[in-house]
């Protein structure tokens, strides 16, 4: 499915939580599509089972999944509509970090052409809503 860095300084379900909302947003995964059980997924990462845990749950407090007791995790369909309060948090995280990089020396050029670069990764289609 993916790999983990586990050389990286950040958390191995931080890594996790990372892939699977990649994979969700660039639409790998379907709406109501089944995530792989946490003991499969801990076999074929070689990693412990409460890891995978902690990122299917990570990422259901976010909405991008949900659980049936008993069936497994799912891929979250209302994860694709808007949610103006996630929005509004982006957007606030957005304001702080380019704050930082145009008082370090980026310039805007520079960030359209990094927006840009995104973009046209994930698909860029949502503009034309």
């Amino acid at each position: 499915m993916f790999e983990l860095d586990l050389r990286s300084r950040k958390p191995i379900y931080e890594q996790l939580v990372e892939k699977l909302k990649e994979l969700i947003i660039n639409e790998v995964l379907k709406p109501d599509e089944q995530l792989p059980s946490v003991r499969t997924l801990a076999q074929q990462l070689t990693i412990n089972p409460n890891t995978i845990q902690k990122a299917y749950r990570e990422l259901e407090s976010q909405g991008y999944i949900y659980s049936v007791k008993g069936r497994g995790s799912f891929v979250n369909p209302s994860s694709h509509i808007q949610n103006a309060e996630k929005i509004m948090k982006v957007k606030e995280e957005l304001t702080k970090l380019l704050s930082e990089a145009l008082y370090l020396g980026i310039t805007a050029e520079d960030l359209k052409e990094m927006i840009a670069e995104i973009e046209a990764s994930v698909g860029g289609n949502q503009a034309d809503d």
